[in-house]
């Protein structure tokens, strides 16, 4: 019975991306998103810690102490800013790396789907910007990559769905010639 929740659970979540990868014109990161959950790697720690209210993830952490499901899952997802930390021969330490644009716009649509997920009909536009508010300052991203997904969070909260869509679909890399770099000053603001 787990199982077959934590399928549909993910299949939903998935269905969900791809529509609002779609709605941006990420069509490659839509149909692609997510597919390592249905390896039995991941997918069997899905089926033993289901909960249906938040990642199994979470209760395989409170378990163990670690996630061998979330290790697989970051390691081969870009859309996911853990994905992007590397080496640095000038600290010698793991650092964070600055995203490229369509894994954030991802990320984005990622976050929002997951949200409505797990929150069902109690979701509201600020709940995403308020799961990344939570772990802000204890998080290893890069600056940029963090102030873009603020950004988008924040609009999604303040001018909602359309709004913030309209403005990844403008913006996204490839669009125009445009770089996809916000400016400065737009980056200041969410301090």
């Amino acid at each position: 019975m787990k199982a077959f929740a934590h399928f549909c659970t993910i299949t939903k979540h998935k269905k969900l991306v791809l529509k609002e990868c779609f709605r941006v014109g990420l069509y490659k990161q839509g149909l692609l998103h997510d597919m390592s959950k249905y390896s039995w790697t991941e997918f069997r720690v899905g089926c033993r810690y289901y909960q249906g209210t938040r990642s199994p993830n979470n209760a395989e952490r409170e378990e163990k102490g670690y996630s061998s499901a979330w290790l697989h899952h970051k390691g081969r997802n870009r859309h996911h800013f853990e994905y992007w930390t590397d080496y640095s021969y000038v600290t010698k330490k793991l650092e964070p790396v600055r995203m490229p644009d369509v894994y954030i716009y991802e990320m984005f649509c990622d976050r929002v789907a997951a949200s409505k997920i797990y929150n069902k009909e109690n979701y509201n536009e600020s709940m995403p910007l308020e799961y990344f508010l939570r772990a802000k300052h204890r998080r290893i991203i890069e600056e940029y990559t963090a102030k873009k997904l603020e950004f988008l969070l924040r609009m999604l909260k303040d001018r909602g769905e359309e709004a913030t869509f309209a403005y990844m679909r403008k913006h996204r890399p490839g669009h125009s010639r445009r770089t996809g770099l916000f400016a400065v000053a737009l980056l200041d603001k969410i301090r």
